[in-house]
């Protein structure tokens, strides 16, 4: 067993990842062979992600506030806190906070047998924030 006392500073998200100003927070992870991930992320009103996908899927568990989550071909979906979205193996998506609130959302992922977890793609030019 293994507790870690002290997480790694936040630090912005980059800009070629989202729009507008996304905070991550230290990172749960443990070694290999594990691979799941887990770290907060803070979106500030209207910020959100550029496309992306997740070789494993993805768990967005939303912890404050309220924001938006699309599926590529789907729709915008309004997500609030206490709720939590099951984001399927390699589908595109991209999510963020609404026009008026700051979203935080716990991200749990596992990482791929090579380490990666995320695959970006383009910015959004649509989000409705």
């Amino acid at each position: 067993m293994h507790i870690t006392r002290r997480r790694p500073d936040t630090r912005r998200g980059p800009a070629e990842n989202s729009t507008g100003t996304v905070w991550l927070d230290g990172t749960a992870a443990p070694p290999v062979p594990s691979r799941p991930r887990v770290f907060p992320v803070h979106f500030a009103p209207g910020a959100h992600t550029a496309w992306h996908r997740h070789p494993n899927g993805r768990v967005p568990h939303v912890l404050e506030d309220e924001g938006l989550v699309r599926r590529s071909g789907g729709e915008v979906k309004q997500i609030r806190a206490g709720d939590t979205v099951w984001i399927e193996p390699d589908t595109w998506h991209r999510h963020g906070a609404g026009p008026r609130t700051f979203m935080t959302h716990l991200a749990v992922v596992e990482a791929a047998a090579d380490g990666t977890t995320t695959e970006w793609h383009a910015h959004v030019t649509d989000h409705p924030a």
